[in-house]
């Protein structure tokens, strides 16, 4: 059997990006429509921007961030509390054999946008950009 070239840590796999995307979709259902039973998690508007799934598909990392960035801890805290029950119910929509451990981390997507745009900005480097 030939060895997959993406499994040293290239590009994700087609199937890893379909699994992944299927995985952000009923994660963001769950969450939008408060089907998992936890007080903490019905309070808050979580928004769900990634999931990468390893290449043997049995772990997703969910990159997750509360509405306005704030309480960041206690999203992730009451995730994990959940996770078992939130796995559960992701398993339901997928189409393979073992449902992946779910893992959630904070998404720093907009922190590293707001980073760029400043580098961008500044004099020294928009002189460079200009020449």
């Amino acid at each position: 059997m030939a060895k997959n070239k993406n499994s040293t840590g290239g590009a994700p796999s087609q199937r890893q990006l379909r699994v992944g995307e299927v995985i952000r979709r009923r994660l963001s259902e769950l969450l939008q429509r408060g089907d998992i039973h936890d007080p903490d998690l019905e309070r808050m508007s979580i928004t769900v921007g990634e999931v990468r799934c390893s290449p043997d598909l049995s772990i997703a990392t969910a990159y997750v961030l509360p509405l306005g960035g704030q309480g960041q801890e206690e999203a992730l805290a009451a995730l994990r509390k959940n996770r078992h029950e939130i796995r559960k119910q992701v398993s339901k929509a997928l189409t393979i054999k073992f449902a992946p451990e779910i893992r959630f981390a904070i998404d720093d997507t907009y922190d590293r946008m707001d980073a760029t745009r400043r580098l961008l900005a500044d004099e020294h480097v928009r002189q460079d950009l200009d020449d």
